[in-house]
């Protein structure tokens, strides 16, 4: 009883160790059109929040990547990208996005 514990036990962290699973196309997509959003410039965010225990609290974010640092296009910063992901080159152009 115990050595099937085990054995469970061991298989189970064997498959949790297994290849991760694949990329839907849709999920390439979208983080290909990020990356190559990054290139087009910089990012941001800013958030404004209140609670009863700390009052106001603010934040801001700015992103810059290295595309956009050496001006690379984002068109091409996208095929890159999604060839790189799926092994194919986009079926639709970042331009049509």
């Amino acid at each position: 009883m115990v050595l099937r514990g085990i054995s469970l036990i061991a298989l189970s962290v064997l498959v949790a160790c297994g290849p991760p699973a694949p990329l839907t196309i849709q999920q390439i997509e979208a983080r290909c059109a990020d990356q190559a959003a990054s290139a087009a410039g910089p990012t941001g965010q800013v958030a404004i929040g209140v609670s009863s225990s700390r009052g106001v609290q603010t934040g801001i974010a700015i992103g810059v990547t290295d595309d956009f640092l050496r001006g690379r296009d984002p068109a091409t910063v996208y095929a890159e990208c999604y060839t790189r992901l799926s092994g194919a080159a986009p079926l639709t152009p970042y331009s049509a996005r």
